[in-house]
């Protein structure tokens, strides 16, 4: 079941608001579903799903040039950071294909971050791709406890490897 997405209201937070990612890593924001932290790299559920499992993974310091701010050691830490997270959604939700991309703008989201999102099997074409992600058809209507129980499945294949 989808529910609208403001994304009036959306767009003036990230512009005008501070860093969503910080202010998260800080202990500023609430309602936040992290699965994974350590000193290099967080991954959390996006608040705004429009697929089941969709998960972030940034950086803990912020960084805002996908290849400008890293060496080629700490980017390639980065993927391996995505990569372990993305094989553990794919075990946890079994999806026909996992997108990872990496969205922001300077004007707004500026701290690198991927998404990394499954693709249910039996999705039609048309609506895969972006248009699968897409907030202005809605987004998942979730409640606490379908949230928590998305963090503890995908935190258990983490935790296996």
């Amino acid at each position: 079941m989808a529910k609208n997405f403001d994304e009036d209201a959306y767009i003036h937070r990230i512009q005008t608001g501070p860093c969503f990612i910080c202010e998260m890593i800080a202990g500023r924001l609430e309602g936040n579903h992290i699965i994974y932290q350590d000193e290099h790299f967080i991954a959390f559920l996006s608040k705004w799903m429009t697929l089941y499992g969709h998960t972030l993974v940034a950086p803990i310091q912020h960084k805002e040039q996908v290849t400008g701010d890293f060496s080629p050691e700490e980017y390639l830490q980065l993927q391996k950071a995505v990569y372990r997270v993305a094989e553990a959604v794919r075990k946890a939700f079994a999806p026909e294909r996992v997108y990872i991309l990496s969205l922001g703008s300077q004007q707004g989201n500026r701290h690198v971050h991927w998404h990394i999102a499954p693709l249910p099997p039996g999705i039609p074409f048309k609506e895969q791709q972006l248009a699968a992600l897409s907030v202005e058809r809605g987004v998942l209507d979730l409640s606490e406890e379908e949230m928590e129980g998305m963090v503890v499945r995908i935190r258990t294949y983490l935790e296996k490897g």
